[in-house]
């Protein structure tokens, strides 16, 4: 991988250096002006780039929609184009997609601030489930995007208070433009996409062996008292049974001769029933259950616009299957935003989107209850996917399972039929979400005004459960007892108003020195609501999905509700000198109502400069050259309600009313907390804006931290909540832009980001030395450890002897070490390269998207390979002899014992002999995240219509994992949304290639 790295970044740089001077043309000369051009920054201001004394990065709206397929998700699209971010995106249907600028700076994670035309708008998750929801960004509609530039560091973020410690990324909408004659433009936009399962990232099982844990069933055969056969018998006819009820593929070799009865032969709707049949490979193994996902986008948008009025209109339509059976997305997006100048110098604009998303069949992540788990860790390789479809048809829809409890008794031992939990077990959630503001602008002169801002961010949803009679008995509802059917329904409600105040000013104090900034004020009220019922002891009446079919009597709803505030002023004072000399300065003061009255109030600053180089050292060949520097500091606070403890009404009993209390004790001193950070940065355009590049480094310290720490259970508490901890990070961020060759007919543009940020964990509270984030099935737990980067990966290791791994002589395994550091979630560096042709109306582009370093815990090899799943555990005499395990015996001497008693599951690789680090996996991959071939029809064609624009292209992504490590999955994909799905490879789906056509019209 490093050499492919290296060799790309060879040939952009020297293509450019030896051919952009040749390609030059008199008609090229850029202004520095023009170069850096303007963006939009904190609170919606514009503000000239080259002015700017801290790092940030804009992405126009065709880099970042233009060369893919539409995913649903604008922070997916954001992959491999920002140098900083690093974006994860799960393979969830519906689900996530995470966003880290600069590293871990909190013990809680942290993610960065969405702001929309300067208002911040909800970005969260619906936590505490098995399913993954997806962030809320995933409402907003792709194609009413101007651009995104992304803050990185606390300088240019700090006017955002608390919520931009972890940076923003600020999404500028569209305006309405219209046509050059003053009438409406309308944009048509369709597309559709298919996805196809990349098969590196799903199992290929072994198709030698059957069903079992090993010759332990049936009768005893060599007298030792014990069973020793590889099946059971049929009670009534004495031929071979296969295990029913194992969950494992370490059975008999599979022999067409061998008549055995399997479980269809208990099915009396089955053709097969009371038969035996052939003891054979399935001929449909589980990725046969996988659909192709397909989704559907229709959009319109509608703009009008002149020098004192512009309005935009859109409605987009999306439509879209999962690969799971019964998956369903339904989207419609209505945006709508008005500009109006009532004077020359009154101003004023409004803007409203509305979302309403229904979900039907997300699939379940993590250990219990996930049908891929199964697949990838649990599983029979004789049993047939399209057997059981059709077993689930014949017999009503009923749960006719591989898994049976007995020949006699169909109910499951520990799996669901598949296509029974798919189509009978499904979840469902609808969701309506809007986002609206209104800002009032008065010029009081060219030097001064005021704006007035009001916005407002509701979301609702309604989540609902089901559990069909029939099904595995499994925890479930508010008491979380198991139950074999049940519903549960929940409701979420979220709002955020944010009123906003601030005069702009701008003055030239001499000829040469000239002053502008901003001073305002901020409300925000947050609102969050929440109402959770479950039935209790089953349904009563089967098939009928309603609270009031409880069988039982239900546990009270459990309501949650919360509101705080938070208010706040700022000023901004920026100077500039001759365009050469630029120094800002921001100042915020908070005070929040989740932080006790002594300490609820906490300010932030942060101070800039740019110096303009190319202004004092003119030469042809630099078009623009600039060194920056910046500190700053910022807080934050806590969630609501953590100053106090409070009780949890439980029902009552009798006339008695029941409360619980919360795990966790408050601390009714917390004070905010604090992020310190300093910034060096340079940036250069060269040969007329053909090759330039940005460079930043960093250092932030983050101190104070909120968090909570595990206390005795004699207190009558698990945690205790305090201020405490320290996490640096340092880092670089390098961006590079060139056009190698470009003529009047064709143009090659590349873009490459690289960064890498070292994190590490310097303190925590008194003298703890670990905090745990996260814990994973199979003893393995995601740390805070001190001394180590944030995201330490603890379990057992191997145990070593100068550097070799020690094995024990007397049965061939390895010995193990627990409690050790094995790996971490980090990852060394992260980058993309994205190459953009274009000739005359065809256009091409791709972006390889690289991370480098990291790890990752893969649950589903740690049993896979000890149930005998994977086609390794099948190879020559593997369950016969055993291996011979690398390394050297206690003594020192190599090892030469085989592993004992192979012909047993999991004693030769597996959860059961190896140590976790096994089961660590290096998490590097090289994609081609994006590809797409464009063409849009020559104007001379469109003259005589009334199309102003016509384009149709082929985009694909995630069309090739060109390098990765991790066996059968996709290091990327994780469970869900936050740290706890960081660093585990567990039941996930497995990664499509997405290939789609769009096509543009315009009139």
């Amino acid at each position: 991988m490093k050499k492919l790295t290296a060799s790309v970044l060879t040939l952009v740089l020297s293509s450019s250096l030896a051919i952009v001077n040749a390609q030059q043309k008199t008609s090229d000369t850029v202004r520095t002006q023009d170069i850096e051009g303007v963006v939009v920054t904190a609170l919606g201001i514009k503000r000239e780039k080259k002015s700017l004394g801290y790092a940030s990065e804009e992405v126009k709206a065709e880099a970042l929609t233009g060369g893919t397929t539409n995913t649903g998700n604008v922070a997916g699209l954001l992959s491999g184009k920002v140098a900083g971010l690093q974006v994860n995106t799960n393979n969830n249907f519906g689900g996530s997609s995470n966003l880290l600028i600069r590293g871990y700076k909190s013990l809680s994670g942290g993610a960065p601030l969405i702001v929309i035309d300067g208002s911040p708008v909800n970005n969260g998750t619906i936590k505490g489930s098995i399913f993954d929801y997806g962030n809320f960004l995933s409402d907003i509609n792709q194609n009413d995007i101007e651009s995104i530039n992304v803050l990185k560091g606390a300088a240019a973020s700090a006017l955002y208070g608390e919520r931009g410690s972890d940076g923003v990324i600020l999404i500028v909408t569209k305006n309405g433009r219209g046509k050059q004659d003053g009438s409406w433009g309308v944009t048509l936009n369709s597309s559709v996409n298919v996805g196809f399962i990349d098969k590196s990232t799903f199992p290929k099982y072994q198709t030698r062996y059957g069903a079992g844990y090993g010759p332990q069933y049936g009768n005893d055969t060599n007298g030792d008292g014990n069973p020793d056969e590889y099946f059971n018998h049929d009670p009534d006819t004495g031929e071979f049974q296969v295990p029913l009820t194992e969950d494992a593929s370490y059975g008999a070799e599979f022999n067409p001769n061998l008549m055995v009865r399997q479980w269809y032969s208990y099915d009396p709707t089955s053709p097969y029933y009371g038969k035996a049949t052939p003891w054979v490979a399935a001929k449909n193994g589980p990725i046969k259950f996988f659909e192709n996902p397909v989704t559907y986008v229709n959009s319109i948008s509608l703009e009008k616009g002149n020098k004192s009025s512009n309005i935009s209109l859109s409605y987009s339509n999306m439509l879209s299957n999962g690969l799971l059976p019964n998956s369903d997305l339904r989207k419609n997006s209505l945006t709508a935003k008005f500009s109006y100048d009532f004077t020359d110098k009154l101003h004023a604009t409004v803007f409203s989107t509305l979302t309403i998303q229904d979900t039907k069949g997300r699939n379940e992540t993590g250990y219990s209850d996930n049908i891929v788990t199964g697949f990838r860790q649990w599983w029979q390789t004789n049993v047939d996917l399209y057997e059981l479809r059709d077993a689930y048809a014949r017999t009503n829809n009923s749960n006719n399972t591989w898994n049976r409890t007995s020949g006699a008794d169909g109910t499951p031992a520990y799996w669901n039929n598949p296509y029974f939990q798919r189509y009978q077990n499904y979840q469902s959630d609808s969701r309506t979400r809007t986002f609206s503001y209104a800002q009032l602008k008065y010029d009081v002169s060219k030097n001064f005004g005021i704006t007035g801002k009001l916005s407002y961010d509701n979301m609702q949803m309604l989540i609902e459960q089901r559990l069909m009679n029939g099904s595995l008995p499994q925890a479930f509802g508010a008491s979380g007892n198991n139950v074999t059917s049940g519903y549960s329904r929940q409701d979420v409600r979220t709002a955020e108003t944010n009123f906003d105040v601030f005069a702009n000013y701008k003055f030239d104090i001499t000829d040469d020195l000239n002053v502008s900034g901003i001073l305002g004020g901020n409300v925000r009220r947050n609102l969050s609501d929440g109402v959770y019922a479950s039935t209790e002891g089953g349904l009563a009446t089967p098939g009928l999905f309603a609270i009031s079919n409880s069988a039982s009597p239900i546990i009270p709803p459990d309501e949650n509700y919360a509101k705080w505030l938070t208010s706040s002023l700022y000023a901004t004072a920026s100077f500039g000198y001759k365009n050469l000399l630029f120094v800002d300065g921001t100042y915020r003061v908070d005070r929040s109502s989740n932080l006790p009255k002594e300490n609820n109030t906490y300010d932030y600053y942060s101070a800039t400069g740019s110096l303009i180089l190319s202004e004092l050292w003119k030469q042809n060949w630099l078009s623009f050259w600039k060194v920056r520097a910046n500190y700053a500091e910022v807080g934050s606070s806590t969630v609501n309600y953590q100053l106090q403890n409070t009780y949890r009404v439980r029902g009552g009993f009798g006339n008695t009313g029941l409360v619980d209390q919360s795990y966790f004790l408050a601390n009714p001193d917390l004070k905010p907390q604090r992020s310190k950070e300093l910034e060096f940065g340079m940036e250069a355009q060269f040969l007329k804006n053909r090759l330039g590049f940005d460079v930043a480094v960093y250092k932030t310290r983050t101190l104070d931290q909120i968090i909570n720490l595990p206390v005795s259970s004699a207190t009558g508490y698990r945690t205790f909540l305090v201020n405490a901890g320290q996490i640096n990070n340092k880092g670089i961020e390098v961006q590079l832009n060139g056009t190698p060759f470009k003529t009047s007919n064709f143009s090659w543009d590349v873009d490459v980001n690289w960064s890498k940020n070292e994190n590490e964990v310097v303190s925590l509270y008194g003298d703890a030395k670990n905090y745990l984030l996260a814990s994973y099935q199979g003893g393995i737990s995601l740390n805070a450890r001190v001394g180590e980067a944030f995201g330490a990966l603890v379990g057992s290791d191997y145990v070593y002897l100068n550097g070799e791994r020690v094995v024990d002589p007397a049965t061939g395994r390895y010995l193990r070490n627990p409690n050790q550091v094995i790996g971490n979630i980090t990852p060394d560096w992260i980058g993309g390269i994205r190459n953009s042709f274009n000739y005359k109306g065809i256009s091409v582009s791709f972006l390889i998207d690289v991370k480098h370093g990291g790890d990752v815990y893969s649950t589903d090899m740690y049993y896979g390979l000890a149930t005998g799943l994977y086609e390794e555990t099948a190879v020559g005499d593997y369950r016969t002899a055993g291996v011979i395990n690398p390394g050297v015996n206690p003594n020192g001497q190599v090892n030469t014992t085989p592993t004992i008693a192979p012909g047993t599951f999991g004693n030769v690789d597996g959860y059961r002999r190896m140590p976790n680090s096994r089961f660590v996996y290096d998490a590097s991959y090289v994609k081609l995240r994006e590809a797409s071939i464009g063409y849009s029809l020559p104007k001379s064609i469109l003259k005589n219509t009334s199309l102003q624009e016509a384009k149709i292209s082929l985009v694909g992504r995630n069309l090739w994992i060109i390098h990765k490590n991790l066996p059968y999955a996709d290091p990327e994909a994780g469970t869900g949304n936050g740290l706890a799905s960081k660093g585990n490879s567990i039941g996930v789906l497995p990664t499509t290639r997405d290939i789609g056509i769009n096509v543009t019209l315009k009139f």
